[in-house]
C-alpha cells in the first residue's frame, strides 16, 4: 500500500509539474525588460513584468546583479539612480526608487510575483560582474541556486554574457536552460558546452543567418536581441526563431497576427 502512495503521489507531482510547463505561451514574444516602453513603466520593475503577463508575452526578460552583502538585485545598468550596485549594500539602495514609487526589485521578490501567474516565463539574465570572472560565476550560482530555493525553474530560464558565468549555471544545475548572449561562439561550440541555445544581437544573425539553421538542427534555441523595427522583426520572422526579444512586444503581436 505504501508502495501505491508513494507512485500515486509522484504521479501528482509530476503531472502538476508538466501541466504549469505546458502552460506558458508559445508565441516567440520576449519583452525586453519587461513590457515597459508602451506605457512608460520603468525598465525591470514588477509593473513592466505585470505588463508582460497581461498582454501574453511568452517570457519577460529582466537582469540580475548582486550587491556588496550578497543580495541579488533586478536592474539592467550597473548602477541604480547613480548607486553602484556591487559595491553597495541593499540597504544603500533603499535610499532610491523607480520613477513610478517601486523599490528595487531583490530577485526573491521578482520570482515571488512572477510565479503567481503560470503564462509568461520569466526571463533570467545573470548579468557579468564588473569585479572579476569569479564574482560572475559566483553570481550566476546563486541565482539559480535562488531558483531553486523559490521553486521557480518551471517559470525560469537563463541568458548571459559572461560565457564562465553560464557555465557555472549549468554545473549548478544541468537541467536549466542557458543561453549565451555574447556572440563570440558557434553554435556546435554552444552545444558541446551544454547551452540550451544562443540569444545573439539581430545585426550579428543577419551576418551569419546560417547560424539559425545550424542551431536549431543540433536542437538549440535562437533568439535575438533587441530587435524593434517593423523591418528587423519581420526578416527574423522569416528566420523562424525559437523566440524574438524587444522592446515593442505590441508591433511584434501586430505583425504575428497579420501572418495569420
Amino acid at each position: 500500500m505504501k508502495t501505491i502512495l508513494f507512485t500515486l503521489l509522484v504521479f501528482l507531482v509530476v503531472s502538476t509539474a508538466s501541466v504549469a510547463q505546458k502552460s506558458f505561451h508559445k508565441n516567440k514574444v520576449i519583452a525586453h525588460r519587461g513590457a515597459w516602453k508602451a506605457q512608460d513603466l520603468p525598465q525591470n520593475s514588477l509593473a513592466s513584468l505585470k505588463e508582460a503577463v497581461r498582454l501574453g508575452c511568452e517570457g519577460s526578460e529582466f537582469d540580475v546583479w548582486m550587491t556588496s552583502d550578497g543580495v541579488l538585485v533586478v536592474n539592467h545598468d550597473a548602477d541604480f539612480e547613480g548607486i553602484e550596485i556591487e559595491t553597495s549594500t541593499y540597504t544603500d539602495l533603499l535610499t532610491k526608487k523607480h520613477a513610478n514609487g517601486e523599490k528595487l526589485a531583490t530577485v526573491e521578490e521578482y520570482l515571488k510575483a512572477g510565479k503567481k501567474q503560470k503564462g509568461t516565463k520569466l526571463i533570467f539574465e545573470i548579468k557579468p560582474s564588473k569585479i572579476s570572472v569569479a564574482r560572475s560565476e559566483e553570481v550566476a550560482e546563486k541565482s539559480v541556486q535562488t531558483v531553486k530555493k523559490m521553486k521557480a525553474e518551471k517559470w525560469v530560464d537563463y541568458i548571459t554574457f559572461s560565457y564562465e558565468g553560464g557555465l557555472k549555471a549549468i554545473a549548478t544545475d544541468p537541467e536549466a536552460n542557458v543561453a549565451y548572449l555574447t556572440g563570440d561562439k558557434t553554435p556546435a561550440e554552444l552545444k558541446e558546452a551544454g547551452f540550451f541555445g544562443f540569444d545573439y544581437n539581430i545585426n550579428l544573425l543577419k551576418k551569419n543567418p546560417q547560424w539559425i539553421k545550424e542551431a536549431q538542427k543540433l536542437g538549440l534555441t535562437v533568439n535575438a536581441w533587441t530587435v524593434n523595427s517593423a523591418e528587423d522583426l519581420i526578416w527574423l520572422l522569416d528566420q523562424n526563431p525559437d523566440f524574438i526579444t524587444t522592446d515593442e512586444p505590441e508591433l511584434l503581436f501586430k505583425l504575428i497576427q497579420e501572418r495569420r
